[in-house]
């Protein structure tokens, strides 16, 4: 099925509306036509025959074609727009929620701000062709209608237009599918742009830190320039098309004046004939430049509507192997068998035959080197990622068999980022659930040692916290997510770092938050500092994507001797 043809079903709901839309333009290009018309009564019989009942006749005939083709103009303009903009907004909720579900992969290889691009200007692009098609469509019949008072009135000049048409007609396409062209490169470097912007401004304390201003500036720059370039190259080709429809059509009124006029002079015709025919001819002109201005949105959109089609066309690797179980993790030992993971089929693996036996309510800690695999292995649990080899099982059913969403209920995560909305504190903790009683909340923050600070906020629970909670500082902003995991109540936590970027003091509150969060779970903690996890029940030892050691603090300082050297450097570095 081509784009077109998908995008109509779209429209379909709103098929009656575009009937409507379709009805009206033909009306009011019929009006075009019988105005062309007039003129010859209006000279003949009012200027040259001083009819009086036609002096009469003709102002409410006007009045009354006038007032006709206002309410057509109404009903085409408002009942496309109407179903242009519910059909628009479907295309724009399809691609948010097709993106919003893929796969963590999809994330890491697609950039913000061309996702953001794809959404928001590529999606308008279209919704500014649906109104273009529509006048394209009155623009094509008042040329048809006009053509045919051509003929009507003067069938040897009439002939003038098939002689004129090729060329407009060949400078419309032209120039449509040059702007086309020019459209992919503007909409790619409009994304890039976006990605630029979305980077700098939400890394701008590193790029301050940096004094890196400049160099960001360039960046920028650069990316500018280079969409300015096809702009400025698509603002050539519509500047100079215009211009050449009407010098064509300059050229062929003086040319129609001078024949015609011969004709008038000579009596072949008359007067009113002959300037209903010039009116009918010049009016043509209009719908033809218009037709060629339409016609260069359509090829922007079209530009457009392959990249939102790629989108929605794009595979859920997740979603597509999605299971029917509904998970329940409370009570279930959680099994890695034989797994291996590699993030691209043609890269190599992060993750290599692990095997690791987790009991329900052991806290297991995972260290090693940056790289070692640990991130990528609690990435696996959730589905962020599917094994590539091997299987991880909760309570022997393999992840791959339960519900995506019903098994990310039973996990909470608190990572080392912790990512705030702009929005209230109630809503940061009570995220994931749409209605909750106010005495959960207090109790989650509580839990996490958070209220102190909250009831020191100007609103409480409904003070806004600003961009990624930028009112707080960084152990405010993870006691926060703490609070909120706790409220989530999962029966399985994965803490990635979660205290590596805090200072000494918010580390201790923090920790007993941690304490709190951790009772009566399987938790899995990525560990900065070895002291946080000496008392986990379980501490896997990685390098190079694999298990080494297992083992207790104590039996693991005995036995492996990369524990021992990265507790000895960290003690060292400690006193």
């Amino acid at each position: 099925m081509n784009n077109t043809k998908r995008i109509w079903q779209y429209f379909k709901k709103h098929k009656i509306l575009i009937a409507i839309a379709f009805v009206s333009s033909m009306a009011v290009s019929g009006t075009d036509a019988a105005i062309a018309y007039m003129v010859k009564d209006i000279l003949d019989g009012i200027f040259i025959s001083k009819d009086e009942k036609m002096l009469r006749l003709v102002p409410l005939m006007i009045i009354s074609l006038f007032t006709f083709r206002c309410g057509a103009r109404f009903l085409q303009s408002y009942s496309i727009q109407y179903a242009g903009q519910k059909a628009v907004q479907s295309i724009r909720d399809d691609m948010y929620q097709k993106i919003i579900h893929q796969p963590m992969s999809y994330f890491s290889e697609n950039s913000i701000g061309i996702m953001m691009t794809k959404i928001i200007n590529d999606v308008s692009n279209l919704q500014r062709a649906i109104s273009s098609a529509m006048r394209i469509f009155r623009s094509s019949l008042s040329i048809v209608f006009l053509t045919g008072i051509v003929f009507f009135q003067n069938p040897k000049l009439g002939i003038s237009v098939f002689i004129l048409a090729p060329i407009l007609f060949l400078i419309v396409h032209k120039s449509g599918k040059k702007i086309k062209k020019t459209s992919h490169k503007i909409q790619e470097y409009t994304g890039e742009m976006g990605s630029a912007l979305n980077e700098s401004f939400s890394g701008i304390r590193v790029v301050k830190s940096f004094a890196a201003e400049i160099r960001e500036y360039s960046k920028f720059k650069k990316v500018a320039l280079s969409e300015l370039k096809y702009k400025l190259r698509q603002a050539m080709i519509t500047s100079v098309s215009s211009p050449m429809i009407e010098t064509l059509s300059g050229f062929s009124i003086a040319a129609i004046i001078l024949y015609g006029g011969t004709m008038v002079i000579s009596g072949e015709t008359t007067t009113g004939t002959f300037f209903s025919f010039v009116t009918a001819f010049g009016m043509m002109f209009e719908p033809i430049k218009k037709l060629n201005n339409y016609n260069q949105i359509i090829q922007v959109a079209r530009a457009s509507m392959e990249r939102i089609f790629s989108v929605l066309d794009t595979e859920n690797s997740i979603l597509d192997n999605n299971g029917a179980l509904q998970c329940n993790a409370n009570e279930k030992n959680i099994t890695f068998k034989n797994v291996s993971f590699r993030y691209k089929p043609d890269s190599a693996k992060v993750l290599d035959n692990i095997s690791l036996s987790v009991p329900f309510g052991t806290s297991v800690a995972l260290v090693g080197s940056s790289g070692a695999g640990k991130s990528s292995l609690v990435s696996l649990l959730p589905r962020f990622y599917d094994v590539t080899e091997g299987a991880i099982q909760i309570g022997g059913t393999d992840l791959r068999d339960f519900d995506v969403y019903s098994l990310r209920r039973n996990i909470s995560i608190v990572s080392q980022s912790a990512f705030l909305f702009n929005n209230t504190v109630r809503y940061n903790i009570a995220y994931g659930f749409d209605k909750i009683e106010e005495s959960r909340i207090i109790e989650a923050a509580e839990q996490a040692y958070a209220t102190d600070f909250i009831n020191d906020l100007p609103e409480g629970l409904d003070s806004l916290l600003g961009e990624r909670g930028c009112k707080l500082s960084g152990g405010q902003k993870q006691r926060l997510t703490i609070a909120r995991a706790i409220l989530m109540n999962s029966p399985v936590l994965i803490l990635d770092e979660a205290t590596s970027a805090l200072d000494t003091e918010s580390e201790k509150i923090v920790q007993k938050a941690l304490t709190n969060l951790m009772k009566n779970k399987t938790s899995f903690t990525i560990a900065h500092r070895l002291s946080t996890i000496i008392n986990a029940d379980i501490i896997a030892v990685m390098d190079n994507g694999k298990i080494i050691d297992t083992g207790t603090h104590t039996e693991l300082l005995e036995k492996s001797d990369i524990y021992s050297k990265l507790f000895e450097m960290q003690f060292k570095n400690s006193r």
